[in-house]
C-alpha cells in the first residue's frame, strides 16, 4: 500500500493548495494518506538566534517524521509574490536545521500549484523544480491548476475535464511503479 502525505504549501486556513493536493491524493488508490495542514501549527519565524533559545519546533519534527514515513509526497504550493508561502517557507526552513538530513529526505514528489489567475502559479512551481531535488525531493511529476475558482469544486474536485484526465494520467503513472 502507497504511503502518501498530502501538504498545501500555505498556512491560510482557506489554503486551495491543500485543497489540490487532499484532492490529488484521494486518487490514488488503495493508499493511506496522512494530512499535514499547515495553518493549524503556530511556529515562530526562524532566526538563528532564536534556535540557539528554543531548538527546533515540534511542528518542523512532526512533519520531518511524517516524510521519513511516507512513499510519496503530494505537495501543492502557494504562490506569495513569484514565490513560496512565507509560512511553507519558514517550516522548511526550521527543517533544514534537523542534522543530518536534507529537508526531503530523498522522498518521491509530486509536485503541484493552483492560483486564482490563470497561470496557476507557475512561477513557484518552476522555481521548486530547480530546487528542490537539492533539498532531496526526488519529483516525479509536476501539474499546475489554473484558474482554481473557475476549475475546481469542493465537492466534486477539479471540473475542468481535460486538466482532470492529465492529473489523472499522472496519479496512474505514478502508481503504476
Amino acid at each position: 500500500m502507497l504511503k502518501i502525505l498530502a501538504l498545501g504549501g500555505s498556512n491560510s486556513i482557506n489554503s486551495i493548495n491543500r485543497k489540490l493536493a487532499n484532492f490529488t491524493a484521494s486518487l490514488f488508490p488503495n493508499a493511506a494518506i496522512q494530512y499535514f495542514n499547515l495553518s493549524e501549527k503556530e511556529i515562530p519565524l526562524f532566526s538563528v538566534q532564536l534556535e540557539k533559545t528554543i531548538q527546533i519546533p515540534s511542528e518542523a519534527m512532526e512533519l520531518a517524521a511524517m516524510i521519513d514515513d511516507v512513499d510519496l509526497i503530494i505537495l501543492s504550493l502557494a504562490e506569495n509574490n513569484g514565490s513560496f508561502n512565507a509560512g511553507f517557507k519558514n517550516l522548511i526552513d526550521w527543517i533544514s536545521r534537523i542534522p543530518k538530513r536534507p529537508i526531503f529526505n530523498d522522498t518521491k514528489m509530486l509536485l503541484l500549484s493552483t492560483s486564482p489567475g490563470p497561470r496557476g502559479a507557475s512561477s513557484v512551481l518552476e522555481h521548486a523544480k530547480i530546487i528542490f531535488p537539492f533539498r532531496g525531493a526526488v519529483i516525479l511529476n509536476t501539474f499546475s491548476l489554473p484558474s482554481f475558482d473557475q476549475k475546481f469544486d469542493d465537492e466534486m474536485g477539479i471540473t475542468d475535464p481535460e486538466l482532470l484526465e492529465k492529473l489523472q494520467t499522472i496519479v496512474n503513472e505514478i502508481s503504476s511503479n
